[in-house]
């Protein structure tokens, strides 16, 4: 229904009667329904504008929503692209990890070959430096050739009467472990040479008076140092590194006013004897180890002394002693000279002189000596030791394992022996 405004409105009225004007209660009626009119129109109005703003209310929403709903997609989009990249990321980091396993495992086998040719190239030289190795630095004059001579016959007439049939000599080092670093550069370590216990013995030092002592050497290799032994206190301090235990006994040099070899008790805890060398001229045994006037050694025979003198030229002598009396029982002067050694050790009554050079480089075996003439230097290998980290400050030989216990730069280290038989040649 749709009304006129006002203005648009005619009234006709039709009077009964003439031109009579309306009467009075005519006319107020005709003012009151204009006014009504009025009202129903403002009122139209003010619906009209209300439904207008209602419906821009809702266009606005409309247009937000929209908006809302583009942004809703662009951020799908860009999640399923981000998703996307994710995952060829993924197979990428996945395709390069399995790369570089391969690579991993080509490198592995390409190190391993290249170990292998190291170790062949140094077989190899080991070989030819035994085939051109320098002979003992010996000045032969006339003099020395009949002191040779003399010494052959004084031989003949002492023979030393082995106490076992070892005929086994050194052919070659095996192989070298390494089982720690503890004390200072110089030292030595053993276990017991004749069989007495498993134990580890330590002497850290050149010039100390505790022993350190451990129950095994894996006890030793798990040590977290020298604070983890057990501390045996001597009476009086031991000189150089010549030390040996033998059969629960510690056979330890001592330089006081005179040269002494002292015999000590491990389970008693006590001095079981001692004895006094005779007074000579002593000098250090190795000219690279000048602490150890002195040097003890044990293998299949027993206990020898090798030392050094004034008297003898410079070069190195060996004693075979009584482990029970501490009596000299023979002595041999040898031709192995102390200038440049640095340690030696005895198998089977054949001492091994390790020579070296002033500036650390390959130790090796020089110069040999049997007490029965049986080897001479033509008749052993240059044996060279691997390469190390300093000098030996000393070589223990072990009988029953046949391992020489090396203390070099505070690195306790083992080496494994080939032997051979003494008239294989």
């Amino acid at each position: 229904m749709f009304l006129a405004p006002p203005s648009q409105l005619s009234w006709t009225f039709q009077p009964t009667s003439g031109d009579l004007p309306a009467p009075p209660h005519t006319r107020q009626c005709t003012v009151a329904g204009g006014d009504k009119m009025r009202g129903l129109v403002v009122f139209i109005s003010a619906v009209c504008l209300a439904s207008a703003q209602h419906q821009a209310l809702i266009d606005y929403l409309e247009r937000r929503l929209l908006a809302i709903e583009d942004r809703i997609s662009l951020w799908h989009e860009q999640a399923t692209r981000y998703a996307t990249e994710l995952r060829e990321l993924k197979q990428q980091m996945v395709s390069q990890l399995e790369n570089l396993d391969k690579e991993k495992e080509t490198l592995r086998v390409s190190l391993d070959s290249m170990g292998t040719r190291v170790d062949r190239v140094e077989r190899e030289l080991d070989y030819l430096e035994t085939q051109n190795g320098a002979q003992p630095c010996v000045d032969v004059d006339d003099k020395l050739i009949e002191q040779q001579v003399t010494q052959v016959q004084e031989k003949q007439k002492t023979k030393y009467f082995k106490l076992t049939d070892c005929s086994d000599m050194l052919s070659t080092i095996k192989a070298m472990k390494i089982l720690k670093r503890v004390g200072g550069s110089k030292g030595m370590w053993t276990r017991d040479t004749g069989g007495g216990s498993g134990k580890v013995f330590i002497f850290n030092g050149t010039n100390e008076d505790t022993i350190l002592e451990f129950s095994t050497v894996q006890d030793f290799t798990r040590s977290q140092g020298l604070s983890d032994s057990r501390q045996l206190k001597l009476p009086s301090a031991w000189w150089g590194t010549g030390h040996v235990i033998y059969n629960n006994h510690a056979y330890l040099v001592i330089q006081a006013d005179e040269m002494t070899l002292v015999k000590y008790d491990l389970r008693n805890k006590s001095v079981a004897d001692s004895v006094v060398f005779p007074d000579q001229d002593y000098i250090p045994v190795y000219g690279l180890s000048p602490e150890t006037l002195m040097d003890l050694a044990v293998d299949e025979e027993g206990l020898w002394a090798i030392y050094s003198t004034r008297q003898n030229g410079q070069h190195i002598a060996l004693a075979k002693i009584d482990a029970g009396s501490l009596s000299i029982e023979q002595t041999w002067d040898t031709s192995c000279p102390s200038l440049n050694a640095e340690a030696a050790f005895v198998i089977c009554g054949t001492l091994y002189v390790v020579y070296n050079t002033e500036q650390p480089s390959r130790s090796h075996v020089q110069c040999v000596f049997d007490v029965n003439d049986m080897v001479s230097n033509e008749d052993v290998p240059l044996v060279y030791f691997p390469k190390r980290y300093g000098a030996h400050a000393s070589l223990k030989y072990n009988p029953l394992e046949q391992l020489l216990y090396a203390w070099d730069d505070g690195y306790q280290i083992l080496y494994k022996l080939v032997m051979k038989k003494k008239l294989e040649f």
